[in-house]
């Protein structure tokens, strides 16, 4: 009943749910994927009529095809029987009763078939070698060779549509499946999914899974709720790729490698959309990497991201880490509650310039982020301060706020030069060698606002707070930090256009000490900036520099149509009226009038944006807007056929 009741209050499930049932209905097998999570609370939204509710009574039990459970005999053969009985059939449940069933070959799942493993059911690996061998993949130079291949698993599936591993057993792979690349025979990952349509996986167990426990790329609609992972002996929890509609309720992942992890990657031969995905209430733990990840393949654009009420026990490497190292996008993602322990890198964002992707890919950004109520304790690794670090100039981590992020980092660290560190390409936190702060580095970076929030050490260090280098827009307001007796300041920004320290204080409650080399100071305003060319655009339009005077990396000029838009995703510390002021030029002789809309509801219609003189002269229109607590999003649209004027920024304040 916990999942139900959260999807009944998220908006992107309430989409996804209804057209769950329906496709499910439609295939008569109503409710089955989400069979024996949701229950009655399912069957009464769905309201499936009888003749769909009678064919999700449709049982395929294992035993009945020859499958013995005595944990020796090779069960394989039956529960492909019984899976294409099912599917052939219309759909229905492949029921495992109580115990052991030895598959030494891949079931293969079919459409509309549900996999259920009563109490006392645990489905066993096999070392016969005598799993599907991986398939030929002409873009496996692209990724690991793991993300290439996808027939080597125990159970495998291909463009399948309202499938799902529901019930309360276990599928271990028993030690036998490989965690580098697989030999003939040899399978390297328990649950292989591509292109599927209405993935249910809950209430099982997943464990010793090899390279992965499971792995998905390229599906749409994702359910899952009371999910274990235990590959901890192992490599991955769960990787999932170019995949959107995902809601993720109470799971509980421990691993060796990465615990949940979001890629694209080009094993599909092209870039797929990644996004709209919730996961809430759940508990990560990574022995040697990531716990909550983005990449490192990413070569398709990820938006809209939510994480909430998160418990990560332990990463050898980033408890949040987000990398664009193959081109992607990546903006609105939002974490909010979210309790680290054990992390030797609580927080790390990167852009690389790997480019390991087919197309001719470009670099890419991260940007409208917002961590809220986050709370971090790390290990006994100086080195991995939580960082923030664009690839150059015109490649910055941008638009991002940080509310109540309070981080205590190892320290003990010697003082040592406040130089930028070297950085050798890869995307893992040690790519970069030791920050000289120990607590935030940001490096090329635009528009990052830090409200309340703390940065301390468990021992004293010679090195600052916090340095900031190279960017523009950088705040902080009531940051607590920590001084360490040796260190030459506590705050420091180096290169930095219009930075703000504000109402902060050491932990003592004495002022900050502040370096400020090469930097301007701006203060003036509380506003936040949300650059234009971060924002989300219409079809057609384009992010330009032809023009000067612009603020950030450039200005979108939209196409010349009714309805084009930008829109902000922007972050209200609580629900309120705001001003939101639109900077813009109109370098015609006309009016180019815009209907402001928030949230989805006009504010403003046919706002006037008269003529700036000329297309290098910007001006700032305000607004009156009602925002709630958290993320809202604000979008400009064309009025007339002339398009918008040419969009510089958003400044909420």
């Amino acid at each position: 009943m916990t999942r139900y009741m959260f999807l009944h209050r998220s908006r992107r499930a309430r989409r996804r749910i209804p057209h769950l049932a329906a496709a499910i209905a439609a295939t008569g097998v109503a409710a089955l994927a989400l069979a024996g999570v949701q229950g009655t609370a399912l069957a009464a939204s769905a309201a499936p009529h009888p003749a769909a509710a009678k064919a999700a009574a449709a049982v395929f039990n294992v035993k009945d095809y020859g499958a013995t459970g005595n944990g020796s005999t090779n069960d394989s053969p039956a529960i492909n029987k019984a899976v294409a009985a099912a599917n052939t059939a219309g759909g229905g449940i492949v029921e495992f009763p109580s115990g052991s069933y030895k598959s030494a070959n891949t079931v293969h799942l079919k459409s509309n078939v549900t996999i259920q493993l009563d109490a006392g059911s645990k489905v066993l690996g096999s070392s016969a070698k005598t799993y599907d061998a991986a398939e030929s993949n002409p873009n496996d130079k692209y990724q690991d060779y793991g993300h290439s291949h996808f027939h080597d698993a125990m159970f495998s599936g291909d463009k399948l549509s309202n499938i799902g591993f529901t019930g309360s057993g276990t599928i271990d792979g028993g030690g036998n499946l490989i965690t580098g690349n697989p030999g003939a025979g040899q399978a390297d990952k328990i649950l292989s999914l591509t292109r599927c349509t209405n993935l249910t996986l809950s209430g099982i167990t997943l464990t010793r899974g090899g390279h992965f426990g499971a792995l998905i790329n390229g599906c749409d609609g994702v359910v899952s709720d009371h999910l274990t992972i235990a590959t901890s002996s192992d490599r991955d929890g769960w990787n999932i790729i170019s995949t959107t509609h995902v809601t993720i309720t109470n799971a509980n992942i421990s691993s060796n490698d990465d615990a949940l992890v979001f890629k694209s990657d080009w094993a599909l031969g092209q870039t797929l959309p990644s996004g709209h995905v919730t996961v809430t209430n759940s508990t990560l733990q990574a022995k040697c990497c990531n716990a909550l990840m983005f990449g490192s393949e990413t070569c398709g654009s990820f938006t809209d991201y939510r994480f909430q009420q998160i418990t990560i026990l332990g990463a050898g490497k980033s408890g949040l880490g987000i990398v664009s190292m193959d081109g992607a996008d990546i903006s609105d993602v939002h974490y909010q509650d979210v309790t680290m322990t054990g992390v030797h890198s609580p927080i790390m964002e990167k852009i690389g310039t790997r480019l390991r992707c087919g197309g001719s890919p470009k670099v890419g950004h991260i940007s409208n982020v917002t961590f809220t109520n986050v709370t971090g304790t790390g290990v006994a690794s100086t080195d991995y301060s939580p960082t923030i670090w664009g690839a150059d100039s015109s490649h910055q981590v941008s638009d991002e706020t940080f509310t109540n992020v309070n981080l205590t980092v190892p320290g003990g660290h010697g003082t040592m030069s406040t130089g930028v560190p070297s950085d050798n390409g890869d995307y893992n936190p040690n790519s970069i060698g030791t920050r000289p702060a120990y607590g935030w580095y940001l490096h090329n970076v635009s528009g990052i606002h830090f409200t309340g929030g703390s940065v301390k050490v468990a021992k004293t260090d010679g090195r600052p707070a916090v340095i900031a280098n190279a960017g523009s827009a950088i705040t902080f307001d009531g940051l607590t930090a920590q001084t360490g007796s040796s260190s030459p300041f506590d705050v420091g920004f180096q290169n930095i256009t219009g930075y703000c320290l504000s109402n902060s204080h050491n932990t003592s409650g004495g002022a900050l000490r502040v370096s400020a080399s090469g930097s301007t100071q701006s203060c003036g305003s509380s506003a936040t900036r949300y650059e234009a060319e971060n924002a989300t655009l219409s079809t057609g339009d384009t992010v330009a520099t032809n023009h000067t005077g612009f603020s950030g990396s450039g200005f979108v000029d939209t196409t010349n149509a009714v309805g084009a838009y930008v829109e902000w995703t922007v972050t209200a510390p609580a629900a309120g009226t705001y001003t939101a002021t639109v900077g813009y030029a109109n370098g015609t002789t006309t009016d180019r009038p815009m209907d402001v809309a928030v949230n989805g509801t006009t504010a403003d219609a046919a706002a006037s944006f008269p003529t700036t003189a000329s297309w290098n002269t910007w001006a700032g229109k305000a607004f009156s807007v009602p925002l709630n607590a958290g993320a809202n999003t604000i979008r400009v649209a064309a009025s007339t056929a002339n398009g918008c004027p040419n969009l510089d920024y958003l400044d909420l304040g």
